[in-house]
């Protein structure tokens, strides 16, 4: 390892060692600060050579200049809707936003008067975010699809502008997939009470998804025309090694849980150290993000914000429902209809193998595997995943097959559809 590399290295340990004696003060203190640091640690080793050759090159206040300008001039996640509110059944107030097609009274509203009929209710297409992410994490889609179908994109609980989860910040509950999913039944509920349904999830998006199909097989098999699954899976999630090496991943899988509960309790002083080892864990945000090399570097830190904005105490909230998660049972409910599954095929947090389980299970499911894609396929390559999702919609009778989709650019110079 290189000195650079060694000393991005130590600044996350000194982080984690600072938070473990703060959580250790009351005994055991040289405990939880070895914890810390080696769980810390290892996890940061990937990440740290990318660190060291940026340092060797820009300055420290370069760097953040530069974020500040990224920032400033990025487009991405300024997207925004007609806001809406949904309560989930814990009470938790859920934050979505809708776009429709036309505005009220539109040329829809004069067909219906002409015609003295209803006219057909419209498809709308719900999509749900991933771990640590919120609604914007589709900008592109978004971008694409509007004014072309109704959309419904919203935030799941204690993320984005959605409310802190009401069970589990006043009685201690511990979060589950699955109430997940019964969020999602709310907030469709709320904004799409009648009419069809294509659901498209990322990540614990798409678990969410399967969550809701467990919980009301009913409503999946009398309102959903349409689904995608989009690097997410349906279980196993315990096996995942984030390549790292076995000895690695065995390590960070026994301590991370309590690690991070730890420095979920002293979320203020774990705040201060994210900020002040910044630099270092924007390139292991970007390792677990990205497979290309040529990611804009504004789309990257769109990433980046996003995660950031994540506060700790959440992150250890959510993290132990995905070792319990296993919706494997549920997925014979999607059979009857399109389904997309898709996945980048350099994705570290959910293996591109999770979405071949999946389509293993639905046969008729279109499965595509994005070559340099990681993470967030969806804004590594957009020109992808919008291409396939609009042939979903168009095959799910939710758009007309002449339908143009809108523009939604690209993030890397060597991305191509299809």
């Amino acid at each position: 390892m290189s000195e650079s590399s060694a000393e991005a290295v130590a600044e996350a340990a000194s982080a984690a060692v600072a938070v473990a004696s703060a959580t250790g003060a009351a005994g055991g203190w040289r405990r939880a600060t070895g914890i810390a640091g080696a769980a810390i640690g290892v996890i940061a080793a990937g990440a740290a050579a990318g660190v060291a050759l940026e340092r060797m090159t820009v300055g420290r206040g370069m760097r953040a200049k530069a974020r500040l300008a990224l920032d400033a001039a990025g487009p991405y996640g300024s997207l925004r809707g007609t806001p809406e509110k949904a309560y989930a059944d814990d009470g938790t107030e859920l934050y979505y936003e809708i776009d429709d097609v036309e505005p009220q009274g539109g040329p829809a509203g004069r067909r219906r008067r002409l015609f003295g009929r209803k006219a057909p209710l419209p498809v709308t297409v719900v999509f749900s975010h991933g771990y640590c992410l919120t609604q914007d994490s589709w900008h592109f889609q978004r971008a694409a699809l509007r004014g072309v179908v109704r959309t419904v994109h919203w935030d799941q609980r204690s993320h984005g502008r959605s409310a802190r989860g009401a069970a589990q910040l006043r009685d201690g509950v511990a979060l589950t997939i699955d109430q997940l999913g019964r969020d999602l039944k709310a907030v469709i509920d709320a904004a799409a009470p009648e009419g069809p349904i294509v659901l498209v999830g990322h990540s614990m998006g798409g678990m969410t998804v399967m969550a809701l199909a467990a919980q009301y097989p009913e409503f999946i098999r009398e309102r959903v025309v349409a689904t995608a699954f989009v690097g997410t899976s349906s279980g196993r999630l315990g096996e995942v090694n984030f390549g790292l090496p076995v000895a690695g991943v065995n390590a960070v899988r026994r301590v991370l849980p309590g690690v991070l509960k730890a420095l979920g309790q002293q979320a203020a002083l774990v705040e201060k150290g994210r900020r002040a080892t910044a630099d270092l864990f924007a390139g292991i945000i970007k390792r677990y993000s990205f497979a290309s090399r040529d990611v804009d570097p504004a789309v990257a830190r769109f990433a980046e914000r996003m995660i950031e904005g994540t506060p700790i105490d959440v992150v250890a909230e959510f993290y132990p429902a995905f070792t319990d998660h296993d919706k494997t049972e549920a997925l014979p409910l999607f059979k009857d209809m399109p389904v997309l599954v898709l996945a980048g095929i350099g994705d570290l947090v959910t293996p591109s193998e999770h979405s071949e389980a999946i389509a293993d299970l639905l046969p008729d499911a279109e499965l595509v595997l994005v070559p340099d894609a990681g993470h967030l396929v969806m804004l590594e390559h957009p020109e992808v995943v919008t291409d396939r999702l609009a042939d979903l919609l168009t095959r799910a009778g939710a758009v007309p097959a002449g339908a143009t989709v809108g523009g939604y650019g690209s993030t890397s110079s060597t991305a191509q559809p299809g």
